[in-house]
């Protein structure tokens, strides 16, 4: 498989898909190992995303996505023509009352 490029190495992962532009899984682990179907979905979340708009500036485009459940979280980062996908825990945070 290919170099997962470090995010096999991220504290806490449950597990993680490294994924060309179009989709494919070029390497994989953990929880996410051979997770064609999440791999799948990942990717299409990306390409809608492409399409928002997140401001005034055509140029500005999304830097990171966070989907969230109870337990887990995938965190989403695309850079060079790549799509990292990582799973971890969710914890959610008490909010501050003073």
């Amino acid at each position: 498989m290919t170099n997962a490029l470090g995010i096999d190495k991220i504290q806490d992962s449950l597990g993680y898909l490294v994924l060309t532009d179009d989709g494919a899984v070029l390497s994989s682990g953990g929880e996410l190992q051979n997770a064609e179907s999440i791999a799948e979905k990942m990717t299409k979340l990306v390409y809608t995303a492409a399409k928002l708009q997140v401001s005034s500036d055509k140029r500005e485009v999304f830097k990171r996505i966070s989907v969230i459940w109870d337990s887990f979280m995938y965190v989403v980062t695309v850079a060079n023509h790549r799509i990292y996908v990582c799973k971890r825990p969710y914890i959610p945070q008490e909010p501050v009352v003073t």
